[in-house]
């Protein structure tokens, strides 16, 4: 999977947040917000293919998780980017 590169994250008063293009764009309700961690993971990604050990390799390095939580943790954005259409398999 990969991150859809033509949503790009934009700063808005200080919140991080993705506006959708092409046919979305129509529909000024539909940004989607980064937390942190979100935001993180979503420029350590950027430009390269991943998979979900990708994911929870980078949650483990960078923040003070146990592996199960990780992969909770890892399963959740991935969902939700995929959802709102943020990652492209």
């Amino acid at each position: 999977m990969k991150i859809d590169s033509r949503k790009k994250v934009r700063d808005v008063a200080g919140e991080h947040i993705v506006m959708m293009q092409g046919k979305e764009a129509t529909d000024m309700t539909r940004v989607v917000a980064l937390n942190a961690s979100a935001l993180h993971l979503h420029g350590l990604l950027l430009g390269r293919e991943f998979n979900d050990e990708d994911v929870v390799r980078l949650m483990l390095d960078e923040y003070d998780v146990d592996e199960a939580t990780a992969r909770r943790d890892a399963a959740a954005w991935i969902e939700s980017m995929k959802r709102e259409g943020l990652i492209i398999d």
